[in-house]
């Protein structure tokens, strides 16, 4: 690039070829000009708090202690490691390694008897047309809550994990009303 410019072409035309936008050519053709090079400058940024064997170690406890929250996490790296961080910086990293704050899928929990009775229903019905299929109204089409539930605990878990058995919460059905088995 900085061959192009010194043989007398455009800072437009080094662009178009290299597919350079012509803001960053022009910036460091200057650099050039004013320094002889165009390797990078020190980084004026704020350094970071947190090391990367401070990540692993928020990885790993996120990770152990899935209900943990942000907060618990923040102060569990400070007492370990006498490093101070907030909850939103606890987040953002977990983000970053795929591990994201969401409430855990509920599910009912089956017995062998239910997945015996649910086997055979299918097998009952696998032969209907869909025109015998359009008179079945299905019930479990609308969410119906007899109890109300905050959902308000979070599990930290990445998006691809959402139906893992690890972090499904059963309800359990009693007297036709839901509680919760966590």
């Amino acid at each position: 690039m900085i061959r192009r410019l010194e043989c007398g072409r455009t800072q437009l035309e080094v662009s178009d070829e290299l597919g350079i936008a012509q803001s960053v050519i022009s910036k460091l053709w200057q650099r050039f000009r004013d320094d002889g090079n165009v390797s990078s400058r020190y980084n004026t940024d704020r350094p970071r708090v947190i090391t990367p064997n401070e990540d692993r170690y928020w990885a790993v406890t996120a990770k152990r202690n899935r209900r943990s929250t942000a907060s618990d996490l923040s102060r569990r790296l400070s007492s370990a490691t006498g490093t101070t961080i907030s909850r939103q910086t606890v987040y953002r990293r977990l983000g970053q390694i795929g591990l994201y704050a969401r409430r855990p899928v509920r599910c009912i929990p089956l017995t062998a008897t239910h997945c015996r009775l649910r086997k055979a229903w299918s097998r009952e019905h696998a032969s209907w047309t869909p025109q015998q299929w359009a008179c079945v109204m299905f019930s479990d089409e609308s969410r119906f809550s007899l109890q109300s539930d905050s959902r308000r605990t979070y599990i930290w878990r990445a998006p691809v994990l959402v139906f893992s058995s690890l972090f499904l919460r059963s309800i359990l059905a009693l007297d036709d009303a839901k509680y919760s088995s966590n």
